[in-house]
């Protein structure tokens, strides 16, 4: 219990601050320390980070904080709550269909690791890549579609892939993307939640973990908005950087870990 709490405070802050939400690193780390099983990884992950960007989109929107853009943002986080109730209907349906009990969370740890992969290469080479300006009801809500699947189906919350896609599609450097990232978040968790309750898939997991991590979710919430109006760009960046390496190890390693058994 100790562990998750941990993990859960530390991925919270280290999330709030990036705009990574947390269960990138949550989820990972969790099927590394076998703390849970992964659908119950999962799902516990998706309610801690659920509980963490609740609380720090709240204190922005109700504290005049105009770091969100809501004309792009919106349709965007519309779109991530369609992609999660899609992404969690994919992700049920590999795991029913698949013969061994670890193949889901192996093609789920493989996924994690290619995308990081390509997210850390990006942000490596961002200097030198031309952003675009999408605007439009329409385009933000694909975009928001697609970040919405990725991040239901892989059970973290949302992940570097969403400020890849807010600096090259928006234009929006690191701290601002951190922002908007976790108010799509905010949408993609929240639909993926409503999806399971509704469709009576909840996992079987241990409610005093569940408290623990929530705790652990909105306190790390609390601390990443203090540490993040401390640091600059380019001081979030070298975080993000670090934490993509961490995420990828442990991707790998769960995937070898998941097809081995």
């Amino acid at each position: 219990m100790g562990a998750a709490f941990l993990v859960s405070f530390l991925a919270s802050v280290a999330g709030a601050v990036c705009g990574i939400g947390g269960g990138v690193i949550i989820k990972p780390l969790f099927d590394l320390c076998q703390l849970a099983d992964v659908s119950a990884a999962s799902f516990l992950s998706g309610c801690t980070v659920l509980c963490m960007s609740c609380y720090s989109v709240a204190r922005s929107l109700l504290g005049g904080d105009h770091t969100v853009d809501l004309e792009a943002g919106t349709p965007l986080a519309l779109g991530a709550a369609v992609g999660g109730i899609a992404g969690k209907q994919l992700f049920s349906l590999i795991r029913d269909a698949s013969p061994a009990p670890g193949l889901a969370g192996g093609i789920q740890a493989a996924c994690l690791a290619a995308i990081t992969a390509g997210t850390l290469l990006y942000t490596l080479k961002k200097a030198h890549i031309r952003t675009r300006r999408l605007r439009g009801a329409f385009p933000c809500a694909a975009a928001g579609l697609a970040l919405g699947v990725m991040s239901s189906f892989l059970g973290i919350g949302g992940g570097p892939v969403n400020l890849v896609v807010l600096h090259y599609f928006f234009g929006m450097q690191a701290k601002t993307a951190a922002a908007n990232s976790l108010y799509i978040i905010l949408f993609s968790q929240s639909a993926s939640l409503l999806a399971t309750l509704l469709t009576h898939t909840v996992p079987a997991f241990a409610w005093p973990m569940l408290l623990l991590m929530a705790v652990g979710g909105i306190g790390g919430g609390v601390a990443g908005r203090a540490v993040g109006r401390r640091l600059d760009d380019r001081a979030v960046d070298v975080l993000f950087l670090w934490l993509m390496v961490v995420i990828i190890a442990a991707s790998v390693y769960n995937c070898w870990r998941f097809f081995a058994a």
